[in-house]
């Protein structure tokens, strides 16, 4: 057996160095990007090149493989492998980890193959690695998108060994910078706090940025970093790598820099208590890891991902939005079938799309009416809501606007009918006593019968009532008592699996329901990655909703999502502000209402039923055009973006006055985007009634040039005020 295996492998680096001579070099391109890699005379695969476009062929040829490692470096020659394996001649950090069925933990991986196709928006290139001891195989994927100047990659292992094999380091990637320094800019924070950033150059060792929270990706620490190269990451300028993980569960971010100074980037599912066991001929895939390399800051960069997103990862991101009115910070669980018809007529008086339905409709023999109880039980409250749902949905026909309904299917109260038939379904330790987030548990996603049941929530209601129009999905707790009843002796694979069985249940929605809208929720912004969005068309950013809290949660969500998919609503948070600044807040981003329109004086909602309407009309602009981020709320007292259409015929500048300083310097703000040549009308729009605009170029026809270069006059002195104006073109 021994001698067969031998046999297998010397012909695999035989053919590795028959490739290997017919193609060194790997190209994985966009228009603005290179990410070149190089089979070694070694037979194994090096990165020789990330950086700016080349634009002469030949020079791929002068790149080298063996990049200097410092004094070792005279000894050991090495590079920068593009998937190196543990126990080899490197010392720094790997991607793959495996323990052979034989207690070998060593892995090499040598060049096989390559192939390239077409895909939707780009190209794929497939490469193939292997073992030269032992029957492993690792297949790295790339997609490269030209256009949006994006790539995301991600990784396959598997292997014909007799026994098992245990995984412990699961990379979907590593990248290499030889750089002067590294600005590493992060984004953390905790419920309500959501996307809070903050910036520190890289130094020798590593950085690690990862999660533990099992259900979702994010509350602590975002899936998402910014690597300023040379210099701190900038709107407008310099070098920029920024990357996001598609991964609904636990991530981690390593960043180490060696002993020559060079940076190492390695994205991938966080192996803590993930010890997975691997068999014969299972394949093990890992998340997309997402990026694009900016030569022109962070808002190019932001401009690629957001493009990106809507075209090829987002549901519907092509699509229009439906604005709505929700009754949660009005109501909480306090309704009635009465009181909810009452609402849906407010939302057509105030001309949104739909009214939403959230928490407390659910539960007969624990009924929902706190947070203490019912969560399993997907039966409609005959007491509170007698008609069920089909009465909520004839109500909102007759009201004229669209019906949507909360739920949080993937969770459990201990106090529930379905925890009494199914303790087994929950996560959670057989002999100690639980502990709990929010009273609920985690139900067990890695069992396929659960995975049946939480899709038959959403199916169910569907088929029952197929007039629902949406769909919000709350997931409120990450995992406690972290022990699957299912997987018993194999706990290692817990956190993996049960990711895995949330998007297989996804999945199953959108192939049998491909139309329902979904705002994918998490006790506010915890889940927000990519991977999760392909299947569903918006999320919501936060449970703050605060206008000044919301600005700097907004402005940190825009540097990876495109505005249509970040959903933001009016509320009562912060009554020290105007109803006119919290609407002008919210319409930067998918627009909604969670209030009462009783609350509003005849002015207020008068202001709030225009600012929708213009919403509307300038959707095209703000849904799908382009963002220019350009007045950070970070390095300044006020903020700007501004959003221009395709055609470039429509913008719209939106202002803040946060908290101005005493007779500050004021500066004029640059738009950018437009076309210079062209004439612009400037109207400020969202006026208060019986309000005039104080703007100095309101009403006035500016050239596209003018206003990028000299700008308007549009910040003050006035605590929490703001600007909303078109920009149409003549």
């Amino acid at each position: 057996m021994k001698k067969t295996l031998l046999a297998t492998a010397l012909a695999c680096i035989s053919l590795s160095e028959a490739d290997a001579a017919e193609q060194r070099f790997i190209r994985i391109a966009t228009d603005n990007t290179d990410l070149i890699l190089q089979v070694a005379p070694n037979g194994r695969l090096y990165q020789s090149y990330f950086g700016e476009k080349l634009l002469h062929e030949n020079d791929v040829e002068n790149l080298l493989w063996d990049i200097h490692a410092g004094s070792d470096g005279s000894v050991s020659q090495r590079g920068w492998e593009v998937y190196g394996g543990s126990g080899n001649e490197d010392y720094f950090e790997p991607a793959i980890a495996v323990t052979h069925s034989d207690g070998n933990p060593s892995t090499y991986l040598y060049y096989v193959s390559s192939s390239t196709q077409q895909v939707d928006g780009g190209t794929q290139t497939t490469i193939n690695l292997r073992d030269d001891k032992y029957p492993v195989d690792v297949t790295l994927h790339y997609v490269a998108y030209p256009k949006e100047n994006v790539i995301k990659t991600w990784s396959e292992i598997k292997h014909q060994e007799k026994k098992p094999v245990y995984l412990s380091r699961y990379a979907s990637t590593m990248l290499y910078f030889n750089r002067t320094a590294y600005y590493l800019t992060e984004f953390s924070g905790d419920w309500a706090k959501e996307m809070q950033m903050s910036t520190q150059q890289l130094q020798p060792g590593k950085k690690i940025l990862d999660t533990k929270l099992g259900s979702r990706a994010a509350m602590h620490m975002q899936p998402f970093f910014e690597v300023g190269l040379d210099q701190p990451a900038d709107e407008q300028k310099g070098d920029v790598l920024m990357g996001t993980l598609g991964w609904t569960g636990n991530f981690r971010f390593t960043f180490e820099v060696d002993n020559a100074g060079n940076l190492r980037i390695i994205p991938a599912i966080n192996p803590y208590a993930s010890r997975y066991e691997l068999k014969a001929d299972e394949v093990f895939t890992t998340p997309e890891f997402i990026f694009t390399l900016s030569h022109e800051g962070t808002g190019a960069g932001s401009r690629n991902l957001q493009a990106w997103a809507r075209n090829y990862q987002l549901k519907d991101g092509k699509g229009s939005r439906m604005t709505l009115l929700n009754n949660w910070e009005n109501t909480a669980f306090n309704f009635n079938q009465e009181i909810l018809a009452g609402l849906m007529k407010e939302a057509k008086h105030l001309g949104v799309d739909m009214f939403l339905l959230d928490d407390g409709w659910f539960g007969n023999k624990y009924p929902r009416k706190n947070d203490h109880a019912g969560l399993g039980d997907w039966e409609v409250t005959h007491d509170k809501l007698p008609g069920g749902i089909k009465a909520l949905t004839d109500a909102a026909k007759e009201a004229g606007v669209k019906f949507g309904i909360w739920i949080e299917p993937e969770m459990v109260n201990p106090k529930s009918e379905l925890f009494e038939k199914h303790p087994d379904w929950a996560i959670h330790y057989p002999n100690r006593e639980m502990y709990f987030y929010r009273n609920q548990l985690v139900l067990d996603l890695s069992n396929p019968k659960v995975q049946d049941y939480v899709y038959s929530v959403v199916d169910n209601i569907l088929k029952e009532n197929p007039e629902v129009a949406y769909f919000k999905w709350d997931c409120n707790s990450p995992i406690t008592n972290i022990y699957s009843p299912y997987l018993k002796d194999k706990q290692g694979q817990l956190y993996i699996d049960h990711v895995r069985g949330v998007y297989n249940v996804m999945k199953r929605v959108k192939e049998n329901h491909p139309d329902i809208p979904m705002m994918l929720c998490s006790g506010g912004g915890a889940r927000c990655d990519y991977e999760a969005l392909k299947y569903f068309t918006e999320f919501w950013c936060s449970d703050n909703t605060d206008p000044v809290e919301r600005i700097f949660i907004q402005w940190g969500f825009s540097q990876f999502f495109p505005a249509k998919a970040m959903c933001a609503h009016v509320t009562s948070w912060n009554r020290n502000t105007s109803i006119k600044f919290r609407t002008d807040v919210a319409s930067m981003c998918k627009l909604g209402f969670d209030l009462g329109l009783k609350e509003l004086s005849k002015d207020e909602l008068t202001y709030c039923q225009e600012a929708v309407a213009n919403w509307k009309r300038f959707q095209p602009a703000i849904m799908d055009g382009t963002q220019y981020r350009l007045v950070s709320p970070y390095e300044s007292n006020h903020m700007a973006v501004n959003y221009v259409s395709k055609d470039k015929s429509q913008a719209i500048l939106f202002a803040y006055d946060i908290h101005p300083r005493f007779q500050e310097k004021l500066m004029a703000v640059k738009l950018q985007g437009l076309n210079p040549d062209a004439m612009y009308k400037i109207e400020e729009i969202n006026l208060m009634p019986h309000t005039a605009s104080t703007l100095k170029a309101n009403g006035k026809v500016l050239s596209g040039d003018y206003l990028m270069k000299v700008g308007l006059d549009v910040f003050g002195f006035a605590q929490t005020r703001s600007h909303v104006i078109s920009i149409t073109a003549q």
